[in-house]
């Protein structure tokens, strides 16, 4: 089991968090929202934050999206922006992302999933094939595609918010990328209909929300789908030369959930990792925002 926590960023940092909020720096500009997990105090006083916010996210209350997030609006300062851009640079991979002020306190970005990123771009570069293809199922605004496109890959990207699909469109031109696949569809229905084709890929990114509907009203629920999901790419994923995440945020989910499910699906893989992916702040606190279990197959 490992905590991994992203050793790369400089536009980004964690700089306090407790009492279900934390107080975050994208680039420029600093922002406060939700974080349910925060469960502790704040090291930082309420005018401490106040003071060094640029923009506030205020719930409304009894406001929620099906998938549980929390409805509200951003209280801005003078001078703060809607949209903005931020970089990530591991190695030769010089990422660019749009951020932006949504009405459910996203921004855009995970940032504990940098870690993700760069064993995305080391695992495409490790592989002795040109462009393997790499699959990324419920992929918001693109992150780990643009990662696996820089590294050489041929990315298919499925989301099934066609604004989303944009957005991560917008990423991966900033990122002077392109040529990636956008499908908008349900990444069941997706999946299902890939394996009747026969189709086949090198890595597999999965990073399902606990609940979620698809562009034609598809349900999804994580504890009641993930198995059929994973059965699934099971047959898509090539046995050499192939690697796979699996990133799950559902409160109270263990990473040995995604440790068993990996152990489950694809028995045949001996040497694995799981785990939680936490960002550090100033006072020495962690904050977990993600399990994940994931594993690379090189040819051999």
């Amino acid at each position: 089991m490992l905590l991994l926590e992203p050793q790369h960023w400089t536009d980004y940092e964690l700089i306090d968090s407790g009492n279900y909020e934390k107080l975050e720096r994208f680039g420029k500009h600093i922002l406060a929202r939700p974080e349910p997990q925060a469960v502790w105090q704040k090291t930082l006083s309420e005018q401490e934050w106040e003071t060094m916010a640029d923009a506030i996210f205020r719930r409304e209350k009894g406001k929620s999206s099906q998938d549980g997030n929390e409805r509200g609006e951003w209280i801005q300062k003078k001078g703060m922006p809607d949209q903005w851009f931020i970089n990530y640079d591991y190695k030769e991979m010089h990422l660019k992302f749009r951020l932006g002020l949504t009405s459910f306190k996203h921004v855009g970005i995970f940032p504990e999933q940098a870690e993700n990123w760069n064993f995305i771009y080391d695992t495409v570069k490790s592989f002795d094939i040109n462009e393997p293809k790499v699959l990324n199922l419920f992929a918001y605004t693109g992150g780990a595609s643009i990662a696996a496109k820089s590294a050489g890959a041929d990315v298919t990207h499925v989301d099934s918010v066609k604004q989303v699909i944009t957005w991560s469109r917008e990423n991966m031109e900033a990122s002077n990328l392109d040529n990636i696949r956008w499908i908008v569809e349900d990444a069941l229905k997706f999946c299902r209909r890939e394996v009747k084709r026969g189709k086949k890929y090198n890595g597999i990114i999965l990073d399902p929300p606990a609940y979620g509907r698809g562009p034609d009203g598809e349900r999804w629920i994580l504890e009641e789908n993930i198995a059929e999901l994973m059965s699934i790419c099971q047959e898509l994923l090539e046995s050499e030369n192939s690697f796979l995440i699996l990133n799950l945020y559902s409160m109270g989910f263990s990473s040995v959930i995604a440790e068993n499910l990996i152990k489950n699906y694809f028995p045949a893989i001996k040497s694995y990792q799981y785990g939680e992916l936490l960002i550090p702040e100033k006072s020495g606190k962690r904050l977990p925002l993600s399990i994940y279990a994931r594993f690379k197959n090189l040819k051999g």
